[in-house]
């Protein structure tokens, strides 16, 4: 009986061990996989991380440059990338492999000895204009150690291109101010010298002073028309108008100026309307058939055309066939002062603010305005207009 409880004992010890070491098997997989799975979730989450922060800064309008403690690039946000027009990876990189501007060295050497470089203006090589701000702050352990450095640009070039068009716009009203200004207190100061004396000189400095004023008093006027274009205060009357009578009205107002040129005026605008405001429809005309009177061949014709382009708009443009205009000065010729013969020009009169005007008054009907020019055929300035919208036969004869 003994050996018999004997062997049933030692069986059971052993299938008791090879159970016990079973569950510690089971268990210890079970801790594998638990383990495998955390690591995979903090992988996980780690990735995600990393790739919302690589959204938000390629989200940003900023350009950033992070580097190491060696100068090389370690991360660089789609910004960076096209604010220097590099492509491909650039981690890894040195600096100057990475962008080639000498300056940004510079200021990574900066950063690293005064620990931060703040709104340096940086010139884009190139020949482009393109600015950029930099800050630039050295990056350090808890421990004061080196661990590299980062950079923030900042696009600057449209800031540029606006103070410049700001000074420009200074120095051209001073000029446009100035040179009537100087004339009227020279003819003055003669006068009171004793030539209103004489009443042929008196007469004709007065009547230059006059002249003068009244250039004076055109050019304020146009600056507060620009102003108030610009900054969305002009309300327009917006109504069917024909193109024909406001043409006419216009032909009106300078055929004095065109028989003095023997220049014969004519338009070819059918029974065309536009949905328009006619008063600074007026204005729009006036001022390129003023232009192309003034600049035209004497002897020449002026013609004011339109048609239907088939997008519910009108083309209107005004022809002359003067001297033309070169390529290089007709993408310039709506700026603001700007002048193709600037003698010419001045001796002509104009405040040099028409042809500006005109871009805006356009514009501000939700038209679009062009020139085209061969040198030595003539000019012509075409707009467009909306369509005007016809009016129900119900609404018509409510209004009889």
């Amino acid at each position: 009986m003994w050996p018999a409880l004997t062997i049933l004992i030692f069986l059971a010890a052993i299938a008791l061990h090879f159970w016990w070491r079973a569950k510690l098997r089971r268990e210890q997989e079970s801790w594998r996989a638990e383990l495998a799975r955390r690591e995979s979730r903090a992988q996980s989450a780690a990735t995600e991380t990393l790739a919302r922060q690589d959204a938000l800064f390629d989200s940003m309008i900023e350009g950033v440059l992070v580097l190491d403690d060696a100068g090389r690039v370690q991360f660089a946000n789609r910004a960076f990338a096209q604010m220097f027009g590099t492509t491909g990876i650039l981690r890894g990189q040195a600096l100057l492999e990475a962008v080639r501007v000498h300056e940004v060295t510079e200021l990574v050497e900066r950063a690293s000895a005064a620990g931060r470089v703040v709104d340096h203006e940086l010139e884009l090589p190139g020949g482009g204009g393109r600015w950029l701000q930099v800050n630039a702050a050295a990056l350090t352990s808890v421990d004061r150690r080196r661990l590299g450095t980062i950079l923030v640009f900042h696009d600057l070039t449209r800031l540029k291109q606006l103070e410049r068009t700001r000074e420009e716009f200074v120095a051209n009203v001073s000029h446009e101010l100035r040179t009537p200004l100087s004339l009227i207190k020279g003819y003055t100061e003669t006068l009171l010298d004793g030539a209103q004396n004489d009443p042929e000189v008196a007469t004709r400095f007065l009547q230059s002073i006059e002249r003068n004023a009244g250039r004076l008093q055109l050019l304020i006027e146009d600056l507060l028309t620009i102003s108030q274009l610009e900054s969305g205060h002009v309300a327009l009357n917006l109504q069917p108008v024909a193109l024909a009578s406001v043409t006419e009205k216009v032909f009106a107002d300078f055929a004095e100026r065109g028989a003095r040129k023997e220049i014969t005026l004519r338009h070819e605008t059918g029974a065309l309307r536009a949905q328009a405001d006619e008063v600074r429809l007026q204005q729009i005309l006036g001022n390129l058939v003023d232009n192309a009177i003034k600049y035209g061949r004497a002897g020449g014709n002026v013609i004011v055309a339109a048609r239907e382009t088939g997008s519910d708009k009108i083309e209107v443009s005004v022809r002359d066939d003067g001297p033309g205009i070169s390529a290089e000065s007709l993408s310039r010729v709506f700026e603001r002062f700007y002048r193709v013969d600037k003698a010419r020009s001045r001796d002509a009169g104009g405040t040099g603010l028409g042809l500006a005007i005109v871009k805006h008054l356009v514009q501000s009907h939700g038209g679009e305005v062009w020139a085209a020019s061969e040198v030595g055929t003539g000019t012509t300035f075409s707009f467009t207009l909306p369509a005007a919208k016809e009016t129900p036969a119900s609404e018509r004869q409510m209004a009889h």
